[in-house]
């Protein structure tokens, strides 16, 4: 870790990583359930904070609170503006075990929330309740996840002050699992096709209701099974994926339909952050100039 980019292994990690996946999910669906919709879904995803991942303020009945995955300290916190606070361990607990604590803990001060139990965006998913299949928890795992939000966050949000236009926070969506910052032209786009497994098709359609250029990390899965920063743009412009894209370990992958490139990429350059933006920079250029975007008006 000379440059502070942790080592991740998806193949060693990913038991770690599917029970983190859905734990945040129920976290997330707390969220939705306390906030008014926002454009994009924008209003449902998490915050990466010094020590983990948060909801940030939520309120309930008057009462304020905010539920933190601390995977520094390795609990699970609720705390609520009146100075209260209900916590827990983590450890390799069932994720069905997870989800009874947080809502006896959320019951215990007062808060009182229902959530839709079956899990977004995954093929055949497990209710919360009834998993027992996912639950591992390797504390070195889930820091070394955490520090590399950290250091992504820095480049994105680097990135995202570059541009005047409309452009999304630097925000992690528990339902793919993945850190990401967007892009708008301001033109409205075709209808987004759907079929996000367990996911509404009219939830895909209003997040991709105009054009953008999107791009984030990821810790890895099953569909590329590394830990890996990607970029793409909905429509697609013709030649898009025959684009040019720097550094020279980028590439497009055609199944994902994403420009990738691999996070040991970054982590073992010289200058990983000047790498990243390389890959940022060069892959919505491709994108913004193929598809016409007015870039004088939309750029810092």
């Amino acid at each position: 870790m000379k440059t502070g980019w942790p080592e991740l292994n998806y193949h060693t990690s990913k038991d770690t990583l599917e029970t983190l996946h859905l734990w945040t999910q129920i976290i997330g669906k707390i969220k939705l359930q306390m906030q008014p919709w926002v454009n994009h879904s924008w209003h449902v995803t998490l915050s990466v904070s010094p020590t983990g991942l948060t909801t940030g303020d939520l309120s309930h009945q008057g009462v304020h609170f905010q539920v933190d995955l601390n995977l520094v300290q390795h609990q699970l916190s609720i705390k609520t503006n009146a100075g209260q606070k209900r916590s827990f361990a983590l450890f390799n607990m069932p994720v069905a075990e997870f989800y009874k604590k947080v809502m006896h803990a959320l019951a215990d001060l007062g808060i009182d929330v229902h959530i839709y139990k079956v899990p977004c965006e995954l093929e055949n998913p497990i209710p919360f309740d009834e998993d027992q299949t996912h639950k591992t928890y390797d504390p070195a795992q889930a820091t070394a996840l955490h520090q590399a939000l950290l250091k992504a966050q820095e480049v994105l949000q680097q990135f995202r002050a570059k541009f005047r236009g409309k452009c999304s926070p630097v925000h992690f969506f528990w339902g793919s699992f993945d850190l990401a910052v967007s892009r708008f032209s301001g033109r409205t786009a075709p209808k987004h096709p759907g079929g996000v497994p367990n996911l509404p098709d009219w939830v895909a359609q209003e997040a991709y209701s105009h054009e953008v250029y999107s791009c984030g990390f990821w810790p890895g899965s099953e569909a590329l099974p590394e830990a890996a920063f990607y970029a793409y743009i909905y429509p697609e412009p013709d030649g898009y994926r025959a684009a040019e894209i720097e550094p020279a370990e980028a590439y497009f992958h055609e199944t994902l339909g994403e420009f990738i490139l691999p996070y040991e990429a970054v982590r073992k350059a010289d200058d990983p952050e000047a790498v990243l933006l390389s890959f940022l920079e060069s892959s919505y250029e491709a994108a913004a100039n193929l598809a016409k975007w007015d870039r004088q008006a939309l750029e810092c």
